[in-house]
């Protein structure tokens, strides 16, 4: 087999690797933060008492956390899965989605201040849903896509007055930023990246896989 063939294929394996849903990771040039002896995260970094839960265990026993890329496509590849996990585990788990746009990615924190807007009037969920649900139509544009965000707040049914002023507001691009802060304290260096329990998931291939984990700890 030639080297230009081999390259070809592993070019080929690659995009099937997202195109199947697979969480492959959009990487960033941060260094990697240490974990604690245990391998556990601070869990003070990993969830604020303002980071955005899609659903809450009254137990508090369990606790998945994603840091997402509204951009991203890998993150888009997962989504179907997240949505799977909320259908099956509903209130037996706790999810926390955590902003962690790449800076390669023309849209991403435009995305996240859509969000967060969106989660002031209380729309988080719904907002997301709408970015996701429409990331090809709006992901990897050189243009601010802020029309078409607006679209979606209108949609909404949201105060447009207040969403324009929120989204372009300093302290709502700073509150996208202390997640992503947060995030590289943690060790993120790519989307989608998930920790259970504060410790990150590294083996995650298939939605089989991430919920394989979270029965496992529904078990302890």
């Amino acid at each position: 087999m030639t080297k230009n063939i081999r390259l070809t294929l592993a070019l080929i394996a690659a995009v099937v690797l997202v195109v199947s849903g697979l969480l492959a990771v959009n990487r960033t040039d941060e260094p990697r933060a240490a974990t604690t002896a245990a391998g556990a995260i601070d869990p003070a970094l990993l969830v604020r008492e303002d980071s955005h839960r899609l659903s809450t265990a009254a137990d508090g026993k369990v606790t998945l956390v994603e840091f997402l890329d509204f951009e991203c496509e890998s993150c888009a590849a997962a989504y179907p899965a997240v949505k799977q996990v909320l259908a099956t585990y509903s209130d037996r788990i706790t999810f926390v989605v955590r902003y962690f746009p790449i800076p390669s990615h023309p849209n991403a924190e435009l995305a996240a201040r859509t969000a967060q807007a969106a989660a002031n009037q209380g729309r988080f969920h719904d907002m997301y849903t709408q970015l996701f649900d429409n990331q090809t139509r709006w992901g990897h544009k050189e243009q601010p896509q802020t029309d078409l965000f607006l679209g979606y707040a209108r949609t909404l049914g949201l105060d447009m007055q207040r969403f324009q002023r929120d989204l372009d507001d300093p302290a709502t691009a700073a509150r996208v930023a202390k997640d992503k802060t947060d995030g590289e304290a943690v060790g993120v260096q790519g989307t989608p990246t998930f920790f259970l329990n504060g410790r990150q998931l590294t083996d995650l291939r298939t939605q089989d896989d991430l919920v394989a984990a979270i029965d496992a700890a529904l078990a302890e």
